[in-house]
């Protein structure tokens, strides 16, 4: 039984055995033989920086940037890698066999592809590439009005850049140039050259006849000196030469009577021109890091809002250049060799930052708090002693407090009112209450007729005024003043006397007081062109405001104004709208459009909770502030990235 079972049992394994039996002998055990694996393609390889070949330039400028350029007569070709420019690019201003060849049915279709509806190649970018060489075929470009090369490699350019009549901007800065083409001193309508971050040693004296020259920029080099005759440079505006190794200056620099910034910090200068005061549209000057030991007087300078001149070695301020400079907002003198401030810096009444920190000051003036519109003051790094060291510490306006109330007592120890007077700014800085002192009587010193009229200014600042008596505004507008401060008191309007200088006044300013309205009489004054309402009560101005055609400066910061008054728009003649510091809800784009003149908007820290696109449209805006609003485009890295990028975003935003 138990071997009937056991073969029973068996059989199965039998079947599998015979069944493997008619297996194939081949398909039971194949035989290991060695594996041939096909050849594999031969791929280059090509590794990501690598040298870049001809063919591979002339592919960056593809069909589509062609077609762009011939369309728009600029062509973009920055940051592309290109280590040559692409050969066709020369001959982009020629009718292609395309254009040429194209019927009239396909006309019908894309007319805008045809060559006579192609505009000449204007602007070509070649920046932040590898560039080594220029093609003299550059002289095909005729049309050409800006060429930017900058951020390359380039030591030299063709002689044939000379022939393009028509380049008004020409940008080489950061490549490795030692020296321009003599044929470049030649372009006609050359207005902004940017040479810097190169290898010039020196510049070329034919630069002196680029008659239409208004910028250049030569920092960053290793210039020694200035040629001679660089003085007919008569339009040139702007003059930066930082970082170089400039020693003196040449006699004629003066000559240049349009300049209205000069850049020559961190240079090797001994001394400045004595005769500064002939360039008379002169705004900004930066001396810092020189060897510069005496400042000139600046007689004629009036217009200088910026003197910096830190880290030199100057050890005296001159008094005469405190009164010569009625404008200056910016005072930067820290790390110089400066033993004492003279009472005269009173004399600078817009002064709005005064740096005289790590020098060797040991007495502040108490003159310097009657400046109404200095916000900062740093004196660290310096022996004071008049002052204790925990009220230095405590910032500008404790520091300013206190010389004030040295000031007032100083007044009465040598037998002022109880009030107390000290001058300051062409006119006895008497504590009036209504226009009298607390006799009640006119302080017979005030106003000092001769300061009036060797300043032409009539300030009185901190000192709380709630009104003016007519009589001081006869006497200024009798020795001729045109320029009216009354800053930092507490006038809950303008004074009515203020109309006997209708015709005089050029500069109003009234901040920092407690005014609610402006009376409509503000619309008389004709000459006007500075006017100062900031920190005050406003939330609206008189309908007539709009008639001041000769306003060029407005700031109405830091009041109540919920919009900007319509009477605004109407102001021709505006350059610069300060409005920070509002509740200003809306941009009103349209309004904007009819100040053609408009260059600076400030509207930081206010209410507006949209940025309509269309204002990137307004291209006559070239200063554009906005942060410290609620809206949430553009966004704060963008409106760090300054006015170019903010216009920039918004005008790609406009719906097509």
């Amino acid at each position: 039984m138990s071997d009937r079972i056991g073969r029973g049992r068996g059989r199965p394994s039998a079947r599998v055995n015979s069944t493997a039996s008619r297996i194939p002998r081949s398909a039971q055990s194949p035989r290991q033989t060695p594996v041939v694996h096909s050849p594999k393609p031969n791929y280059s390889f090509r590794p990501v920086f690598h040298e870049r070949s001809n063919h591979e330039d002339n592919q960056v400028l593809n069909q589509q940037l062609w077609k762009l350029a011939r369309k728009t007569g600029t062509l973009n070709l920055s940051n592309k890698g290109l280590a040559r420019v692409p050969e066709r690019l020369y001959d982009i201003n020629e009718a292609d066999a395309d254009s040429k060849a194209v019927n009239l049915e396909q006309l019908s279709i894309k007319e805008e592809d045809a060559w006579w509806n192609q505009v000449p190649l204007n602007n070509l970018d070649l920046s932040s590439n590898t560039l080594t060489h220029i093609s003299p075929k550059i002289e095909n470009l005729q049309s050409l009005t800006v060429l930017t090369l900058h951020d390359n490699a380039l030591v030299e350019l063709p002689p044939e850049i000379g022939k393009l009549e028509k380049l008004m901007r020409l940008n080489v800065s950061h490549n490795k140039i030692s020296e321009l083409p003599r044929e470049i001193y030649s372009l006609p309508e050359l207005r902004h050259l940017n040479i810097s971050y190169n290898e010039f040693k020196e510049i070329d004296p034919d630069i002196s006849d680029l008659h239409m020259l208004e910028f250049l920029d030569g920092g960053h080099n290793n210039i020694q000196s200035l040629p001679g005759g660089i003085g007919f440079l008569v339009r040139l505006t702007a003059l930066l030469l930082p970082y170089n190794h400039i020693k003196e200056l040449p006699p004629d620099l003066v000559n240049m009577r349009s300049l209205q910034k000069i850049d020559l910090m961190q240079n090797d200068l001994t001394c400045l021109p004595e005769d500064m005061g002939l360039l008379r549209k002169l705004e900004c000057l930066y001396l810092q890091h020189n060897d510069i030991q005496e400042l000139p007087d600046f007689e004629g300078n009036e217009t200088l809002n910026e003197l910096h001149a830190s880290n030199n070695y100057i050890k005296i301020i001159p008094k005469a250049m405190c009164s010569n400079l009625p404008h200056l907002k910016i005072l930067d003198l820290r790390d110089n060799k400066i033993t004492e401030l003279p009472d005269e810096l009173c004399l600078l009444r817009n002064l709005n930052r005064l740096d005289v920190s790590n020098n060797t000051i040991s007495v502040l003036p108490v003159t310097l708090s009657s400046l109404a519109h200095l916000i900062s003051l740093q004196v660290e790094g310096n022996p004071i002693k008049m002052i204790r060291r925990d009220i230095l510490q405590c910032g500008t306006s404790r520091i300013l407090k206190t010389l004030h109330e040295r000031a007032l007592a100083k007044s009465r120890e040598e037998g002022g009112g109880s009030d107390g007077a000290f001058s300051s700014a062409g006119i006895s800085v008497t504590r009036l209450r209504g226009g009298e002192s607390d006799s009640g009587e006119m302080p017979g010193n005030f106003p000092d007729r001769y300061k009036l009229r060797h300043t032409r200014t009539l300030a009185v600042n901190l000192e709380e005024l709630t009104e003016v008596p007519d009589q001081v505004f006869q006497i200024a507008r009798d020795e001729g003043v045109h320029v009216v401060d009354f800053a930092r008191n507490q006038l809950s309007t303008l004074p009515n006397g203020l109309q006997h200088m209708k015709d005089l006044v050029t500069e109003l300013v009234v901040s920092n007081n407690l005014i609610g309205y402006v009376p409509q009489f503000i619309s008389q004054f004709t000459r006007i062109s500075f006017l100062n309402l900031s920190n005050n009560l406003l939330n609206d101005l008189p309908k007539e405001f709009g008639v001041l055609n000769t306003l060029r400066e407005l700031n109405i910061a830091n009041n109540r104004f919920q919009f900007i008054p319509n009477c605004v728009y109407e102001l021709q003649g505006l350059e610069i709208l300060i409005a920070s510091e509002n509740h200003i809800k809306m941009l009103n784009v349209s309004g904007l459009k009819t100040m053609p003149r408009l260059s600076t908007l400030d509207l930081r820290n206010n209410d507006i909770d949209s940025v309509p696109p269309i204002l990137g449209n307004l291209t006559n805006i070239t200063h554009l502030e906005l942060v410290g609003n609620p809206f949430r485009q553009p966004r704060h890295q963008i409106l760090m990235k300054g006015t170019d990028a903010i216009m920039s975003y918004l005008r790609d935003r406009i719906p097509t």
